[in-house]
Protein backbone atom coordinates (compact mmCIF):
# COMPACT_ATOMS: atom_id res chain seq x y z
CA UNK A 1 0.00 0.00 0.00
CA UNK A 2 1.13 3.32 -0.30
CA UNK A 3 0.75 6.09 2.32
CA UNK A 4 0.92 10.02 1.92
CA UNK A 5 2.63 11.68 4.72
CA UNK A 6 2.82 15.12 5.30
CA UNK A 7 5.87 17.15 7.40
CA UNK A 8 5.21 20.08 9.25
CA UNK A 9 7.29 22.59 10.64
CA UNK A 10 11.17 21.18 12.33
CA UNK A 11 9.81 17.97 10.82
CA UNK A 12 9.80 18.84 7.18
CA UNK A 13 12.86 21.33 7.86
CA UNK A 14 14.95 18.24 9.43
CA UNK A 15 14.33 16.21 6.54
CA UNK A 16 14.31 18.32 3.36
CA UNK A 17 10.52 17.84 2.42
CA UNK A 18 6.89 18.44 2.97
CA UNK A 19 5.18 15.64 1.82
CA UNK A 20 5.81 12.30 0.52
CA UNK A 21 4.77 8.91 -0.55
CA UNK A 22 5.91 5.57 1.12
CA UNK A 23 5.07 2.32 -0.41
CA UNK A 24 4.38 -0.23 2.84
CA UNK A 25 4.46 -3.88 1.72
CA UNK A 26 1.49 -4.54 3.70
CA UNK A 27 -2.36 -3.96 4.25
CA UNK A 28 -2.05 -2.19 7.51
CA UNK A 29 0.79 -0.93 9.73
CA UNK A 30 0.73 0.26 13.76
CA UNK A 31 1.96 3.78 14.57
CA UNK A 32 5.22 2.46 16.03
CA UNK A 33 6.18 0.62 13.08
CA UNK A 34 5.72 3.60 11.18
CA UNK A 35 7.95 5.21 13.45
CA UNK A 36 10.55 2.80 13.12
CA UNK A 37 10.62 2.34 9.15
CA UNK A 38 10.76 6.81 9.31
CA UNK A 39 13.85 6.89 11.61
CA UNK A 40 15.73 4.31 9.54
CA UNK A 41 14.80 6.44 6.55
CA UNK A 42 15.77 9.51 8.15
CA UNK A 43 18.09 9.27 11.21
CA UNK A 44 17.96 12.92 12.02
CA UNK A 45 14.08 12.42 13.10
CA UNK A 46 16.01 10.62 15.96
CA UNK A 47 16.70 13.83 17.54
CA UNK A 48 13.69 15.52 17.25
CA UNK A 49 10.28 14.88 19.23
CA UNK A 50 6.88 14.73 17.28
CA UNK A 51 3.82 13.14 17.42
CA UNK A 52 2.01 10.75 14.55
CA UNK A 53 -1.34 12.32 13.67
CA UNK A 54 -3.92 9.92 11.81
CA UNK A 55 -6.61 11.39 10.32
CA UNK A 56 -5.85 14.91 11.68
CA UNK A 57 -6.05 13.12 15.62
CA UNK A 58 -3.06 12.64 17.52
CA UNK A 59 -2.42 8.42 17.26
CA UNK A 60 -1.21 6.24 19.97
CA UNK A 61 1.42 3.89 19.10
CA UNK A 62 -0.64 0.79 18.74
CA UNK A 63 -2.47 2.47 16.23
CA UNK A 64 -3.56 1.11 12.75
CA UNK A 65 -2.82 2.77 9.53
CA UNK A 66 -4.55 2.18 6.52
CA UNK A 67 -3.74 3.02 2.99
CA UNK A 68 -6.64 5.95 2.59
CA UNK A 69 -5.51 7.64 6.04
CA UNK A 70 -4.73 11.34 6.17
CA UNK A 71 -1.01 11.04 7.98
CA UNK A 72 0.99 13.97 9.20
CA UNK A 73 4.42 14.10 11.57
CA UNK A 74 3.94 17.02 13.76
CA UNK A 75 6.20 19.12 15.83
CA UNK A 76 5.45 19.88 19.69
CA UNK A 77 3.23 22.66 19.86
CA UNK A 78 3.61 25.96 22.44
CA UNK A 79 0.81 27.64 23.53
CA UNK A 80 -0.07 30.20 25.27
Amino acid sequence: MTLSIKYFGMIAETIGKQEEKVEIFSQQISVALLVELLLKKYPNLNLKSFKIAVNQSVAENAALINENDEIALLPPFAGG
